[in-house]
């Protein structure tokens, strides 16, 4: 979602900033807000779900007694995050239109978007459209902000007291506590980035609700602009610190891209390499859920896993 964000609402922001012109008309002045409040949505519902799973991990008797997760269950869970975060920016679908205004200065027309329900909806629909957007404020505070924040922190601390009450850490071993620590340090970066990029438009949303009619609709435009490029400078870390700090995502990612580069060749040290990559990788836990091995892979297949 992240990288959709990058590749579609990004260039029409730049673009209506250009030119302003919107491009796409007011199927963009729809879908964008969508997309963004979307993007906040599985970030948060995300992290609520790892903060989860890390929860269980520090809560079982044993690494290895801890089942290995089916495919099902985690696709099933994105399905509910995705799904989820979607179904609750169906109103910004319908709380955006486009406008259009003449500069006295120059005369020039530019097109904006505004936050205004469609007068052609029907009664019930636009009624619950108009109480969204009186409570759009604090429910993007709520939600989007205070939501996966607390959770985290929460969870975090919880964790932390039971590892601190118990003395399950001496039956595990140093490998599985280290990247235990690793994972947990994965999700706080995470959420820090998170709470860093979200917090300007927070407070952006408290300051215009209630200094709109003392402020100039330049000064408004300003205040959007800035809180989209937070966004965008959220959706364009979260990946690459995905890849940093999870050490079998990154290697999973480098060996995807060394089989597209012309000097991955078959030969045997690249191929002693890359299985000893893989066989780490295989052996590592992952950011959703740990999967301890009680006897490594047999390494069959050298090579790349191309």
């Amino acid at each position: 979602w992240d990288f959709l964000i990058l590749f579609f609402c990004l260039p029409v922001v730049i673009f209506n900033e250009i030119t302003k012109k919107r491009l796409l008309g007011d199927m963009s002045c729809r879908i964008v807000p969508f997309m963004e409040v979307s993007s906040l949505g599985v970030t948060t519902f995300s992290l609520c779900a790892l903060g989860i799973d890390r929860f269980h991990a520090a809560t079982s008797p044993q690494a290895s007694a801890r089942p290995i997760e089916r495919c099902q269950s985690i696709v099933a869970k994105l399905a509910v995050i995705w799904v989820g975060s979607m179904t609750l920016s169906v109103p910004e679908l319908l709380l955006w239109q486009l406008a259009r205004d003449t500069s006295p200065v120059s005369g020039t027309a530019s097109e904006y978007c505004t936050m205004k329900p469609l007068s052609s909806l029907p009664e019930s629909v636009y009624s619950l459209v108009l109480t969204y957007q009186n409570a759009r404020m604090w429910w993007y505070f709520g939600c989007y902000f205070c939501l996966p924040v607390l959770f985290t922190v929460s969870c975090q601390l919880v964790t932390r007291r039971i590892r601190g009450s118990d003395k399950k850490g001496e039956s595990r071993s140093a490998k599985h506590g280290q990247c235990e620590r690793h994972l947990n340090c994965t999700i706080i970066a995470l959420t820090v980035v998170y709470g860093l990029c979200t917090t300007p438009e927070n407070v952006c949303n408290i300051v215009a609700a209630y200094m709109s009619p003392d402020m100039s609709k330049q000064t408004l435009d300003l205040l959007n602009l800035i809180n989209q490029f937070f966004l965008f400078f959220k959706c364009s870390v979260t990946p690459v610190l995905l890849l940093c700090l999870c050490r079998p995502l990154g290697q999973a990612f480098m060996d995807c891209c060394c089989c597209c580069c012309e000097g991955c060749g078959p030969d045997t040290t690249s191929s002693e390499g890359s299985a000893d990559s893989k066989l780490k990788t295989e052996m590592s836990s992952s950011i959703f859920f740990d999967k301890p091995r009680e006897t490594p892979p047999p390494l069959l297949a050298l090579g790349t896993p191309c």
